[in-house]
């Protein structure tokens, strides 16, 4: 799987908005079936951050999602919201989802 975070700073006229501005690159890129959540929070500290957590199958699936038209469009769309290029952290996991925190092991 591969495994994304980034953290995009918005500027403050727009940061309220950003769910509706990125809701057509949100919704294109969830329907993609190498997807497996592609998925927005605001900052508690910094309500102009928005850090988006995503996944994808594998190596191929990230990238028909770099490569698809969506993608391309959002390229073109979302930097003028932007107060600085969004920072990254990708990295391929040797996992298919999302594993038990154990050290906050819930009893039922």
């Amino acid at each position: 799987m591969i495994f994304i975070t980034a953290k995009f700073l918005i500027k403050p006229e727009h940061a309220d908005e950003w769910p509706r501005i990125a809701g057509p690159f949100t919704e294109a890129t969830r329907a993609e079936p190498g997807c497996l959540w592609f998925e927005w929070s605001r900052g508690v500290d910094n309500p102009q951050e928005y850090v988006l957590v995503e996944a994808f199958r594998d190596g191929q699936a990230g990238g028909e999602h770099v490569g698809s038209a969506h993608f391309k469009q959002a390229q073109q769309d979302l930097p003028k919201y932007l107060t600085s290029t969004p920072k990254i952290v990708s990295q391929s996991v040797d996992q298919d989802g999302w594993a038990e925190l154990g050290e906050m092991k819930v009893d039922s």
